[in-house]
């Protein structure tokens, strides 16, 4: 096959280059190993917007962090996904830090992030009550938001994929070799030429990198551990709560979620395997106790799930994106860790314009700028919710009693452009199983959904990737032998 540019990793960074890539008259190919979109890092992070005042000023990752937060809250009303500017403090616990968080006020400042302030701990316990009676100071940034990292991932895909980008998914890149106009990239699933290459594999980027170029980079997964409280206690603290930042970057944070929920972690562990996304005992108790420095008495025992995630640390620490130096024609989007989801947007900009500027690229006349979610009959008003079962009965059908998702919105997540494919699909597409039971209930019937949309037997239906069957064999059998 050939095409003009390959997009290897569909992470958020991959789907924003895809999106805005299909904007311009160009052939667009977007490979990813997994069954899925947002199968990696962007399905398990802070979900948080950096204002931008972290990163060192003149940095890449400073750079791109002002500019993707000032262009998300616009995104996500195009694209309809989840978004909330609820602002972010970070907290001093001695006078002696005060240094430290004046530096971070003037690293905000140079970098261009506005609306900061730097508040006494008076002023930060009357903004949030349930914040440690030991805070002196905080840093007070009003443009911190929130966002739902699965819904953002989606929507930026789905509205790629409808303006022309090939998604293929359980695709992954083998090899790269420079040819005559290009590049030939053999995949498991055959090979594809292509005049340009986006490299955005998250943790595996490293490895693509190394394919074409004899300046290599090195990136070690960063793991860091979460725990997501039931919401009930969502409303605990309203800011996201960080810590001044140490060796290992902004530490444990405390945050609601666009959902309702509380979230805290990360912590970071330096790991070797690029698939280890297991917790520890131990890990989880350092996330606890570190949490607990920042917020009094933080609702633990509501934590309905604890989660993994890994961060992709360059050795150079900061994002590697643009052409390489000595491969004409790939472009890295390279070590993109925290802020790298508040970065996507500003990347996806920056690397498409170049890459059309260098391909003589013209806009389309007929680019889709807007995209359109599934509706959630939970957030809707009795009327609204009434014409849209009058409309499609299937609405009206409560699956995921914990979340309030209806078989209308799981259906919706299987039918639409890029549709799930899998449990977790639909879970990232509806939140159908994210809620107190963790699919304790809905699980069956969802696995029902499934099947039924996709034309294949229960028995086939993943949770994820291929090889993860929930049903492994024939039930019936069992039933026969006792």
């Amino acid at each position: 096959m050939n095409t003009d540019v390959v997009i290897i990793g569909g992470g958020v960074v991959g789907c924003s280059i895809a999106r805005q890539l299909s904007a311009y008259d160009l052939k667009t190919v977007l490979l990813e190993k997994e069954e899925d979109v947002c199968s990696g890092t962007s399905k398990a992070n802070s979900a948080i917007v950096h204002a931008g005042f972290d990163a060192e000023p003149g940095t890449v990752k400073a750079r791109f962090n002002v500019l993707g937060s000032r262009m998300m809250e616009e995104l996500s009303r195009e694209l309809d996904f989840p978004y909330k500017k609820n602002g972010s403090m970070v907290l001093c616990f001695d006078k002696d830090d005060m240094p430290k968080l004046n530096e971070l006020y003037d690293r905000g400042i140079k970098n261009g992030v506005e609306g900061l302030e730097i508040i006494t701990g008076d002023q930060a316990r009357e903004l949030e009550p349930n914040v440690s009676d030991e805070v002196v100071a905080a840093l007070l940034a009003k443009t911190g938001a929130i966002v739902c990292p699965f819904n953002l991932t989606i929507a930026l895909a789905e509205n790629a994929c409808d303006n022309g980008v090939e998604f293929r998914f359980n695709t992954e890149v083998q090899n790269i070799r420079k040819i005559d106009g290009g590049y030939s990239i053999r995949t498991d699933n055959g090979e594809i030429t292509t005049k340009y290459v986006v490299n955005a594999a998250g943790v595996y980027a490293d490895k693509i990198h190394n394919m074409v170029s004899d300046k290599k980079i090195h990136i070690t997964p960063r793991k860091g551990d979460y725990k997501l409280m039931d919401k009930e206690v969502g409303t605990y603290v309203s800011h996201t709560i960080f810590q001044l930042p140490g060796k290992y970057g902004k530490g444990v944070l405390v945050t609601p979620t666009v959902h309702g929920n509380l979230l805290a972690g990360p912590t970071a562990v330096d790991v070797d395997n690029k698939e280890l996304t297991s917790t520890s005992a131990a890990e989880l108790d350092d996330l606890t106790s570190k949490a607990m420095i920042s917020v009094k008495n933080v609702p633990f025992r509501q934590t309905i799930t604890s989660f993994s995630g890994l961060r992709a640390h360059e050795d150079g620490d900061d994002f590697i994106i643009g052409e390489c130096e000595d491969a004409e024609g790939f472009y890295d989007a390279a070590g993109i860790e925290s802020p790298g989801l508040s970065s996507a947007p500003a990347i996806g900009v920056y690397l498409a314009d170049e890459i059309a500027k260098k391909a003589g690229a013209l806009k389309k006349d007929n680019f889709i700028a807007t995209r359109k979610g599934i509706p959630h009959v939970a957030e809707m008003s009795f009327d609204e919710r009434a014409a849209l079962i009058k409309e499609d009965p299937s609405y009206g059908t409560i699956i995921c009693r914990c979340e309030g998702i209806s078989e209308g919105e799981i259906r919706n997540s299987i039918r639409r452009t890029l549709g799930a494919r899998s449990m977790d699909g639909v879970k990232r597409r509806t939140r159908a199983g994210m809620g107190r039971c963790q699919a304790g209930f809905c699980t069956p019937r969802t696995m029902e959904i499934i099947a039924e949309e996709l034309g294949i037997p229960v028995t086939q239906v993943c949770k994820n990737r291929r090889g993860s069957e929930l049903i492994v064999g024939d039930p019936r059998d069992e039933v026969g032998r006792n």
